[in-house]
Formats: structure tokens, sequence, C-alpha cells
């Protein structure tokens, strides 16, 4: 089904992935396509389950940082010019421990970024 995205866009709305029972995207020739969204036919693997935990360990961590160390992250991300969030870029961190990755980071944006979570309570 394809339909005007402008009064989304107008409302603010970024037209991809899933809202409520529907799944949607904008293609660069249709516009916006949306359809129901489909259920799973099977359970989950325990792969699945072993990185959908790890996610959510990821997002528990995260909103256990203190502020400060959130907006460390989050500035580091903006000053390192990446087009991603200060928490995506944690929890990128968490889940890959790519530490040089992250020094890259630090000397990009000069924020010491791993000494401020050794340092948290």
């Amino acid at each position: 089904m394809l339909k005007d995205t402008s009064i989304l866009r107008y409302l603010g709305f970024n037209t991809q992935g899933d809202l409520g029972p529907w799944t949607m995207y904008t293609s660069k020739r249709k516009g916006l396509v949306f359809f129901v969204k489909a259920p799973p036919l099977e359970p989950p693997s325990p792969l699945q389950t072993h990185q959908r935990n790890r996610f959510r360990l990821a997002g528990y961590v995260w909103r256990s940082l203190p502020q400060h160390v959130q907006r460390q992250w989050q500035t580091a991300a903006i000053d390192a010019a990446l087009r991603i969030t200060g928490y995506n870029l944690f929890v990128h961190w968490i889940c890959r421990q790519d530490d040089t990755y992250i020094q890259t980071i630090e000397r990009q944006s000069r924020i010491h970024l791993v000494p401020l979570l050794r340092t948290v309570p």
C-alpha cells in the first residue's frame, strides 16, 4: 500500500520501522510503503535470545550511568562527527569490547570515555 508521506513529515514522524500493527518504510521510487506486521513463525533461537539479552544488558548499564557520564558519551559522538548517538556508541562498545575503536573516538573528541566508566561507583 502506498501513501503520501508529507502529512507524516509535517507531524514529525520518521516513516520507517514498526508503528503499532504496521511496518513501514520510505521507498525512493514509491514513497511510503506500509503493511501489516507479520508475527514470527518460530520462537527465537538460543543465539537470538543471547543477542537480545546482550542489548538489554547494555541498555540497563547505560541507564545506570550518571548523567554527566552519559553527556560525555553524547558529546564525544558529536565531536567525533559520528552519525550515531552517544547511546549507540556506548552500546557498540559494550557489545564489541573494542577498546581501540573507543580510543580513536577519544582522540578525535578529546574526551576520555573509558576512565569515566572506571570511576563510576
